[in-house]
């Protein structure tokens, strides 16, 4: 059954225990990349996270009775789920992770934040129902004079540091893809949540280890630390993270679980400066401010349903 149609009781203290640690868990998986890049390469770190997620997801799916979609999928489906599978996992993993070798895990933190703006003008033109409206306008915008902040005033100056504009530029696109694959993952039919998140995953292994392989050729050594870091990050902010995402969907609902959007470019910023010693530029605090008014704007509404809602 799809979560979003799945009746809930509304947020309890336990729905915010679960929606707090799922935004430290996404938001501290960008200093934890920056730490494992220490120990290789970006295209076979992102293979290592997928590989971890992509075993214990099978493990629960497997107790759960692999059920996945109500009815076999025909032939447009399965193009769309293969895409989603590209755009939510392989795509911006390896983007992620290479852009990351030039910025710092605040601003890709503060870079995911995007991925509600730039949903905006996609639901506007692929998803019935899903219009602009003033409000929303004016929430893109400030989000998008966020971005521009986020990027500098010299960003597309021959100043360089170009490797560091590729990163940026590197990093809001894989916040592009995540914006793409939620409005992709909209068109498919009743799914079971679980097994979709595996099935994604595993078309996710089939397209990062053969690029891994083109790119960097055979997986090189790897320490102790570095192979603890893409664990961590496989186990935790991949796999647990979705399973506890569609636990936090059936119980408070899809708009409850929003509310992610505002924490982890928080943590990101705050685990890499207290962590990993990042500068704290005030441009990453005013950007951070920016985009999470403009992310607030577009979703107003469904916040305020939110609040008016009775806890339990």
């Amino acid at each position: 059954m799809n979560p979003a149609h799945t009746p809930n009781t509304g947020p309890t203290p336990a729905s915010w225990v679960m929606i707090l640690f799922l935004g430290l868990a996404w938001g501290g998986a960008f200093p934890m990349i920056e730490i494992a890049l220490q120990g290789i390469t970006p295209f076979w770190l992102a293979s290592y996270r997928i590989g971890f997620a992509t075993l214990l997801s099978l493990a629960v799916w497997a107790a759960l009775g692999w059920k996945l979609f109500d009815r076999p999928l025909v032939g447009r489906e399965r193009v769309n789920l293969v895409a989603v599978g590209l755009m939510s996992s392989a795509v911006p993993f390896m983007l992620i992770s290479w852009g990351q070798q030039y910025v710092t895990a605040g601003f890709t933190g503060v870079a995911m934040a995007c991925v509600a703006l730039i949903v905006l003008p996609l639901a506007h033109f692929l998803i019935p129902g899903e219009r602009i409206t003033p409000r929303k306008i004016l929430g893109f915008f400030i989000g998008f004079a966020g971005i521009l902040v986020l990027m500098g005033p010299d960003a597309f100056v021959n100043n360089g540091q170009r490797l560091e504009l590729a990163g940026q530029l590197t990093c809001l696109a894989a916040a592009g893809c995540y914006a793409v694959s939620s409005i992709l993952i909209r068109r498919l039919p009743a799914v079971d949540p679980i097994g979709l998140s595996t099935v994604l995953l595993l078309i996710g292994v089939v397209a990062v280890i053969p690029a891994a392989l083109l790119k960097e050729g055979a997986p090189p050594p790897v320490d102790g630390p570095t192979l603890f870091a893409l664990a961590v990050l496989g186990l935790i902010p991949t796999a647990a993270a979705n399973l506890l995402r569609v636990q936090v969907i059936r119980t408070a609902g899809p708009v409850f679980m929003s509310l992610t959007n505002y924490q982890v470019p928080v943590w990101a910023v705050l685990i890499g400066v207290i962590f990993l010693g990042e500068p704290l530029h005030m441009s990453l605090l005013v950007a951070t401010v920016l985009i999470l008014i403009g992310v607030a704007l577009s979703q107003w509404s469904a916040l305020s349903q939110l609040m008016r809602r009775k806890p339990g």
